[in-house]
């Protein structure tokens, strides 16, 4: 695309002219532009695509999964075409829009990820989301489809199948997620083999004092649990029926203090080494589908400030996370099995974009759940979702009093 010889003044960009805009509340048009050019990639001249613009299209891309390329540009333009005197957002050719991806990266997604996702719940409005003070969180994973490209496919692998390997390309992912808002604190994407520590390990600075961290079986070996304990966050994670936990002490409400080892080392330095663990045993009586017994591990040690009765109903808001994972998969990007992207580092970009989508759906609803002093789980996330849709074409014109522009809008 050609561009102008007009350099933005005063250190002004055209990301000025998003700010009225939805996803622009939750990703601030002043952030996108520094971590843009913490990562030289952003936009030194006026363009009719500049890379604040390809930020928030990264972010609009799972807000539309089925319109093409160039619809979704026309969605998050209208403060361009504000600030261009124009009726009509710029048109932007599909060359373009994937040449800017590509100048843009994964990297600043990432980090816009970082900045800007952060716990949403507020103690005094929002109870339900804590226990104890402690604000309740849970680490999870899940895994999804990349089109089927040699690169993808290079970098993120297929799972086996008994004849062979599956038909697309899989890339796991690792995230932190805030219970009761569903909001994703923290997300990390590997190759499909990946472990699930593996992923979640970056994710780790996430975590901190005053959280109350919930994990499946999944990550229950000594030094996860060390390293998550390191954070300074409180835990209780579910564990396999078969490990060795000794009972060291019982106490009064029936859970029992023990201690878990490292592997691989000397008797005597396993346990000099060893953490005290609150082990926590129960069954859940008259469910056709539970396990026979379930057992928590805990860094909560006193019975007194945390009853296990308690905790056994408390860790049941883990499967909060299997929400967050439908909602990413089957309502914002309605059932679409794919991404877009055909190269590992825009597979990655896409994912950011999507993690933030998410989030910026999340914060709508929660705006909703605090006016109206509501839980979160009475609000429709669907709805969120078709309100967004709806209203980000319109939301990006600046200023307010601006004239209607003609555009198209996907439904």
């Amino acid at each position: 695309m050609a561009r102008t010889k007009a350099v933005l003044g005063s250190g002004a960009r055209l990301a000025d002219f998003l700010s009225a805009s939805l996803l622009a509340r939750v990703v601030p048009a002043e952030v996108v532009n520094a971590v843009l050019d913490a990562h030289g990639c952003n936009s030194q001249r006026v363009r009719s695509f500049p890379a604040v613009a390809g930020a928030y299209y990264c972010m609009a891309l799972s807000l539309y999964p089925e319109a093409a390329y160039e619809e979704v540009f026309a969605a998050v333009s209208q403060g361009l075409a504000w600030a261009a005197g124009a009726a009509e957002p710029p048109r932007v050719t599909k060359s373009s829009i994937s040449g800017l991806r590509s100048k843009i990266g994964a990297a600043p997604m990432r980090e816009l990820v970082e900045r800007c996702c952060v716990p949403m719940a507020d103690a005094q409005a929002h109870s339900h989301a804590f226990y104890a003070g402690l604000r309740l969180v849970a680490i999870d994973g899940s895994t999804f489809e990349l089109p089927d490209e040699a690169e993808n496919a290079a970098h993120f692998g297929y799972p086996g199948s008994r004849i062979g390997h599956a038909g697309y390309p899989q890339a796991r992912c690792a995230v932190l997620v805030e219970c009761a808002t569903h909001a994703i604190l923290g997300a990390n994407l590997g190759p499909y083999r990946s472990g699930e520590w593996e992923l979640f390990q970056p994710l780790l600075p996430r975590l901190g004092p005053g959280m109350l961290c919930l994990a499946d079986r999944g990550f229950n070996g000594f030094e996860h649990w060390q390293q998550a304990q390191a954070t300074g966050a409180q835990l209780l994670w579910r564990c396999v029926g078969n490990r060795q936990l000794p009972v060291h002490r019982m106490l009064d409400d029936g859970s029992y203090l023990s201690a878990i080892h490292p592997t691989g080392v000397s008797r005597s330095e396993a346990t000099s080494q060893a953490i005290v663990v609150r082990v926590i045993e129960y069954a859940l009586p008259g469910l056709a589908d539970a396990e026979p017994r379930y057992r928590l591990l805990t860094t909560l040690l006193d019975p007194q400030v945390a009853p296990a009765l308690e905790l056994a109903a408390v860790y049941h808001q883990r499967w909060e996370i299997e929400g967050v994972f439908d909602e990413l998969k089957t309502h914002l990007r309605q059932s679409r099995r794919v991404l877009r992207s055909k190269t590992a580092e825009l597979v990655r970009q896409e994912f950011y974009g999507w993690v933030l989508a998410h989030y910026s759906v999340r914060w709508l609803l929660h705006q909703g759940a605090t006016r109206h002093r509501m839980a979160h789980a009475e609000l429709s996330f669907t709805g969120h979702v078709q309100l967004l849709r709806r209203a980000q074409p319109r939301s990006g014109a600046f200023p307010p009093s601006a004239p209607e522009a003609s555009t198209t809008v996907v439904q």
